[in-house]
């Protein structure tokens, strides 16, 4: 665990917003999987380090992304409609496994009646079909997805909508990010950032924007139990 955390942070803690795809829920290598046979299949190579660039961009913002590396005649709908029937097969075939930590972080959260809210680059048909499959759609207080907002990550404009939703000020959030996107789009609306990468380990400029880096949600629950307990101490 990082040693850099801010010693005051606990006295500006009034809620936690947290990424949903790859820090929550274990889909990132699903969204991959099924992207890229999409495209094999339509002719284009969507090679692994392509792919990682795309993580934790709005769905638009990605396939905007493949159509300027592959060209105008990139077929976008053909390659929406497959990829979304790869990646509901693999779901309601295998389901969508949580990422370790998860279930302990939130009984944490709610044990002591911190707030907390999603904002995931994901659409709300997908966010809402995900967190049912992984039986965990009644937990959060606010669910706040790409298609709500006008820019998506890195932009910070899902990350100030959680925060307004949630009625805190968003220097008063600590954001949870597995992406470099993520990181950015958090940092920039004002949050403490703790960042648990997934598939793509952190640049150097994610290290650095990031309040720190974690290994694992079982070390953010280490990491919110000590706050918790200078919280206790200072009250």
């Amino acid at each position: 665990m990082s040693d850099n955390r801010a010693p005051n942070v606990i006295t500006t803690i009034e809620a936690v917003v947290l990424d949903m795809d790859g820090l929550m829920l274990d889909t990132e290598f699903i969204y991959q999987r099924a992207w890229q046979r999409a495209a094999a299949e339509l002719g284009f190579d969507l090679e692994d380090g392509f792919y990682l660039t795309l993580i934790g961009r709005t769905t638009t913002d990605g396939e905007a992304a493949l159509r300027e590396r592959f060209g105008e005649h990139f077929p976008v709908a053909r390659f929406r409609e497959r990829w979304a029937q790869l990646w509901h097969a693999h779901v309601v075939e295998q389901g969508i496994p949580t990422k370790p930590g998860l279930h302990e972080f939130l009984a944490l959260l709610e044990e002591h009646r911190i707030p907390f809210a999603i904002a995931t680059s994901s659409d709300r048909e997908y966010a809402t079909f995900s967190l049912r499959a992984a039986q965990l759609e009644s937990r959060s207080h606010c669910l706040v997805t790409g298609d709500q907002v006008e820019r998506g990550k890195p932009a910070p404009d899902i990350y100030l909508e959680a925060a307004r939703r949630l009625g805190v000020d968003p220097s008063g959030c600590l954001a949870l990010e597995d992406s470099e996107a993520g990181i950015v789009a958090a940092v920039s609306a004002g949050m403490y950032t703790v960042m648990i990468p997934d598939l793509k380990a952190p640049s150097e400029q994610a290290r650095c924007a990031a309040w720190t880096v974690l290994a694992s949600l079982h070390e953010a629950v280490e990491l919110v139990s000590g706050l918790l307990i200078v919280r206790d101490q200072a009250g």
